[in-house]
């Protein structure tokens, strides 16, 4: 074979591997757009590998956010594959304030008839669909007070139109949270039926009652989003690698099937992810934001399904919790969550409520010192605690709920499937397919002389379609006759290595 045919079969070979990964996944994580580098009260340049905070979120840099404006009130999200419409601004007045607020069952019903440009068929987002939006170069501005010219909201303002809480309104700065169509399936507060809402002046997931605010008789109101589109956006499609791995096929990354099984602070936990070698791979790293978000499965509960808000595909902990009720942790993701103020600009991290998100709510009158221990945002909700400290400094927990204040928090292990794939040396090198195409045997020549301890053949489309597991040495062929005729990749996982290639079944 000529030398241009030998590298015109290795780039055809490279675009099919992508491919696999670039057009398979219906559930694109886009990147939170963190690129600064926070320690545990503020900014530090970039860490070196090894060193003390590397692996955070800013060290990875996943799909960039990629909007275009179709110039027709619209906004297409190139990453998601999802259309939004460009601004809140219900009423078309050019302004974003308390008039243009929806409740929960008026923004259902204004999904059902709202049309804009030429399209019938808007929706109210789901949480996963809305959360796709927020990124995390925001600033949290609780506590704020004054003009919000300055502040940064958790959402690309060049291309949606946004605006903070009204005050002119009798609201605070951070009464920006908005409408899904996401219901929590318990309660939360004193039996509140709950809807999950992305807040963008805060960057904050919580559950909001959806009925009257205390002392209101009107429905409490939201601005709204409304959302079209990649109706598969949000469904993760697990597969159990039998390894202590799960797959999931929709957004292309791997997790680990267990999580680590103790509280650490925010430091320790990107210390133990960059140190894991879990299931024989060295890349583990710890979750974005929106990377463990996109795990959480909003149909469970402790309280309906005595589980944690997550697929019973994985493994979770369980803890004994302030009100020394078993429950359900807080995992750390690597995502800084700044604040407006010097003084701890840089000191929280985001987490994800895989159980109860509890907080001490106060009885009235304020200052009464009554306080009481309930679900007040719900199982799934994101929110942020302290990277360092200690618990006890917070009896009452913080903020206007009372949010209980952990700082020692559990781990679950992410990587990307398509690291594998992509390994060009591993694919021309360390592991042979012949002959290829194959029809009913896969012979295979593996250049090392560790024991092969398990394999995996991989369709097209990212999903595992035999998987086995060897013993002894000396194993050189697979029977593949059940397999339809297409392209699939063969893994083969060694005592000290990873080893993929392709191979075509006729």
């Amino acid at each position: 074979m000529t030398n241009l045919k030998i590298f015109l079969l290795f780039l055809i070979t490279i675009v099919l591997l992508l491919s696999v990964n670039l057009f398979s996944q219906t559930y694109k994580i886009v990147d939170t757009n963190q690129d600064e580098f926070y320690g545990n009260t503020g900014s530090i340049t970039e860490p070196n590998v090894g060193s003390a905070f590397y692996g955070q979120d800013a060290t990875y840099s996943g799909n960039q956010p990629s909007y275009t404006d179709n110039g027709d009130g619209t906004i297409t999200d190139n990453i998601t594959g999802l259309m939004w419409v460009k601004t809140c601004d219900l009423n078309g007045d050019g302004i974003i304030n308390a008039d243009d607020k929806l409740s929960y069952t008026e923004s259902l019903a204004a999904a059902d008839t709202f049309s804009l440009a030429t399209y019938e068929d808007w929706r109210l987002p789901t949480i996963k669909e809305q959360y796709s939006l927020i990124i995390f170069s925001g600033m949290d501005p609780s506590g704020f007070s004054g003009s919000n010219d300055n502040l940064i909201p958790f959402i690309d303002t060049d291309y949606f139109g946004f605006n903070y809480g009204d005050e002119n309104a009798g609201e605070r700065i951070i009464d920006a949270q908005m409408a899904t169509s996401t219901l929590y399936v318990s309660t939360t507060m004193m039996g509140d039926e709950t809807m999950f809402g992305v807040n963008f002046a805060d960057g904050r997931i919580k559950g909001y009652g959806t009925g009257p605010m205390p002392n209101q008789t009107e429905d409490k109101l939201f601005y709204v989003y409304f959302v079209r589109g990649n109706t598969d956006y949000g469904i993760n499609i697990f597969e159990d690698n039998s390894d202590g791995t799960v797959t999931d096929n929709a957004t292309g990354l791997m997790w680990t099937k267990d999580d680590n099984g103790e509280g650490i602070i925010w430091e320790e936990a990107l210390e133990y992810a960059e140190s894991s070698t879990t299931s024989g791979y060295s890349d583990w790293r710890l979750p974005n934001a929106k990377e463990l978000q996109s795990i959480v499965d909003y149909s469970r509960s402790p309280s309906t399904t005595s589980s944690a808000a997550i697929n019973p595909i994985f493994n979770c902990s369980t803890i004994t919790d302030e009100g020394r009720e078993t429950n359900y942790p807080f995992f750390w993701t690597s995502t800084t969550h700044a604040n407006w103020t010097s003084n701890n600009y840089g000191s929280a991290a985001v987490y994800l409520c895989f159980g109860e998100a509890l907080g001490f709510m106060e009885a009235m009158p304020p200052g009464s010192g009554n306080y009481t221990l309930m679900d007040v945002h719900g199982a799934g909700s994101q929110r942020s605690d302290p990277k360092t400290g200690d618990p006890a400094d917070f009896p009452n927990g913080n903020g206007p709920q009372g949010d209980v204040v952990r700082i020692f928090n559990y781990v679950r292990l992410v990587r990307d499937i398509s690291a594998d794939i992509n390994n060009t040396e591993i694919l021309n090198k360390q592991l042979q397919i012949y002959p290829n195409p194959v029809d009913e045997t896969l012979n295979f020549n593996l250049q090392n002389t560790d024991e092969i301890l398990n394999y995996s053949i991989i369709s097209s489309t990212g999903k595992i379609m035999m998987s086995g597991r060897w013993s002894n040495e000396g194993i050189s062929a697979i029977n593949i006759e059940m397999l339809k005729s297409g392209i699939y990749f063969l893994s083969i996982k060694t005592s000290t290595e990873v080893y993929y290639n392709k191979f075509v079944k006729k």
